[in-house]
Parts: structure tokens; C-alpha cells; sequence
């Protein structure tokens, strides 16, 4: 018996010791960890601007604030368009104390995003746009804002998804954006999403009320991308066909008589007289299936490939009419605003 309780002690003793060491790598990896997000959060707060707005929205005067960040010394600033919408007035704080007005520069309400430029001469500390496509789910994602009017506040999470779309104010699906579990409130709009390295990965711009942990930016890409448009041309250009439709399901018979895979796309309502659409020879009821070999299967389809690229250039048109495949060539003009 006292040769099994020896043996036994001996067991609780080692089994002791392998918890000691197992808390203390568990240790080591949270000192690690809490360091990364310590020493990320300290060198990108500085770039991360509270904005304060004063303007009028529906006829009425209104004050609101956000966030923004500074994407170049020169004082280049990316926010929400939100943030901003109907502004005569903007002002920029920053960590370090430093107050400036701001002008809009330009704007994009499909995206939800807008280009500021802070009114100094001084160089201000700034962020460097990532790659987004590099992001993956379980990357580590640090928020820095200004919620519910604390300034400089900062949560930590994780990525949760990449890919996801989020419908803006104007009714067009914002692609690639990046879900979070990082915190964010009222406030958070137009600051940084950034990560371990200190890179901004995202635009923070929505959350879903009433559920936790479930928080969206606009992937830095698309930021970049927009950011480049105004820059070049004060405005993001899209195009357009000049059609109305809506989406439609393709039952079993219309697939097999023209051999389609897909099981919906979108029915032409009208065209527009002389638009690219009545022009190419397309109208109303023909069922379109694809842009230049894009599978077309929903009107977000359609919008999210008439992008600026497609002005003036070909378009080649797949659609059905009386149960048959035909196809027709477009030219996409620009989109008026």
C-alpha cells in the first residue's frame, strides 16, 4: 500500500509540474500576445483622427462625430462617407493634441467611404493601407477609434470572415468586406482596423445591432482603390446599361431547353430609349445570364461588374428570349450620380 501511495504521489507530483509548465507557457504566449496588441495600439493611435462634423441632413442643422485615418504625412484622411454626409464643417483631433479643419476631397456612397484632407502644413503621423487579400480568418484585428466619444480607444479581436458583403446607404453592395469580433460602437465609424503589424486592413464602418461580436470594415483594397479614384479624378466612376430589372428564378424546363446551369438570373423591366442596353438590341423580358462570360444571377451581379472599367468598352451580353440563348454587345456609358 505504501509503495502504491508513493507511486501515486509521485503521479500528482509530476502531473503537478506539467500544469505549472503548461500555466506558463499559456503565460508567456498571453505576454506575447498582450505585447503585439500594446505596442501595435501605441504606434497606430497617433494616426487615427476624432472627427467632429457639424452640417445639416434633411433640412435640418445636425453635429455628429466619428473617426478617420490618416493614410499620408501631407494629411490625407479616409473615413466613412456617413461620417461626413452634408458636412460645412469638419475637425480633426488627434492624439497628440493637434486640432485642424478639414475639407472633403471627395466621396463615394457605394462603398461608404470618403477622402479628407486635414487644412496644416505640419507632417502628420500616418498608416500604410495593407493588402487585404492577404487577410485570413484568425489574424489578429485591433480597432482603434473614437466610440461613443471616448478618444483613442482601442479593442482587440480576430478576424472572423473575409469576403463578406454589407449593404451601404445607397442601396449597392459594398464587396470584400472583413468581418471582426473586435468591438465597435457609435463613434467607431472611419477608423482603423489594423493588424499585428500596425497596417490598416480596414475601414471600420458598420456593426449588426442586437448581436455580439459581429462588426464589419471595408476592406482596405477597396479603400485604396477609391482613395486613388478621387485623387485621379475627384470621384468614383462607374457604369451603366441603362436597364431595370429584377431577379428571377430559371425553373428546370428553361434550363434544359438552353442548357444553363444557373438557377436564377435577371429579367429586363424596361430600357431606357437610346441607352446601351435598347441600342445593343436588348429589351424588355429578355432574361440576362451573363457579362462576357460572367455568370449573372441577381441585380448585385449585374451592378458589381459595371464598374468603371466597363465604360465605353464591349460589353458581350448572354440572355434568353423565348427559351432560347442569343447574345449582344453593349457599350456601358459613365453612371450619372
Amino acid at each position: 500500500m505504501a509503495n502504491v501511495l508513493r507511486l501515486l504521489s509521485f503521479g500528482a507530483g509530476k502531473a503537478d509540474e506539467t500544469a505549472r509548465a503548461n500555466a506558463g507557457d499559456d503565460g508567456e504566449l498571453l505576454d506575447a500576445y498582450s505585447r503585439t496588441v500594446a505596442d501595435t495600439i501605441e504606434r497606430a493611435s497617433p494616426a487615427v483622427a476624432h472627427i467632429e462634423v457639424a452640417g445639416a441632413r434633411a433640412g435640418r442643422a445636425s453635429q455628429g462625430s466619428g473617426s478617420g485615418v490618416v493614410v499620408s504625412p501631407d494629411g490625407l484622411v479616409l473615413t466613412n462617407n456617413h461620417v461626413v454626409e452634408g458636412a460645412t464643417r469638419i475637425k480633426l483631433m488627434l492624439r497628440d493634441g493637434l486640432q485642424v479643419s478639414a475639407r472633403v476631397m471627395g466621396y463615394d456612397p457605394d462603398t461608404d467611404l470618403a477622402v479628407l484632407r486635414a487644412e496644416t502644413s505640419e507632417t502628420l503621423r500616418s498608416l500604410t493601407l495593407a493588402n487585404s487579400k492577404t487577410v485570413r480568418a484568425g489574424h489578429i484585428a485591433i480597432a482603434i477609434g473614437n466610440p461613443l466619444g471616448f478618444q483613442s480607444t482601442a479593442t482587440a479581436g480576430i478576424v472572423s470572415a473575409v469576403g463578406r458583403s454589407l449593404r451601404a446607404n445607397s442601396g449597392r453592395l459594398i464587396d470584400d468586406v472583413i468581418q471582426t469580433d473586435a468591438a465597435l460602437n457609435p463613434g467607431n465609424s472611419g477608423g482603423a482596423l489594423v493588424n499585428s503589424a500596425g497596417h490598416v486592413i480596414g475601414i471600420n464602418t458598420a456593426t449588426i445591432m442586437g448581436a455580439q461580436g459581429i462588426c464589419f470594415a471595408v476592406a482596405s483594397n477597396t479603400a485604396q482603390y477609391v482613395l486613388t479614384q478621387i485623387l485621379a479624378q475627384g470621384r468614383v466612376r462607374r457604369a451603366r446599361l441603362g436597364l431595370v430589372g429584377h431577379q428571377v428564378n430559371l425553373d428546370a424546363r428553361i434550363r434544359h431547353r438552353t442548357n444553363t446551369m444557373q438557377s436564377s438570373a435577371v429579367r429586363i423591366l424596361e430600357c431606357a430609349t437610346d441607352g446601351p442596353a435598347a441600342s445593343a438590341g436588348l429589351r424588355a423580358g429578355d432574361i440576362v445570364i451573363a457579362f462576357d462570360g460572367v455568370t449573372i444571377t441577381g441585380v448585385d451581379d449585374l451592378v458589381r461588374y459595371l464598374d468603371g472599367s466597363r465604360i465605353g468598352h464591349a460589353v458581350d451580353v448572354a440572355y434568353i428570349r423565348d427559351e432560347s440563348v442569343g447574345t449582344a454587345v453593349a457599350y456601358p456609358i459613365e453612371r450619372e450620380r
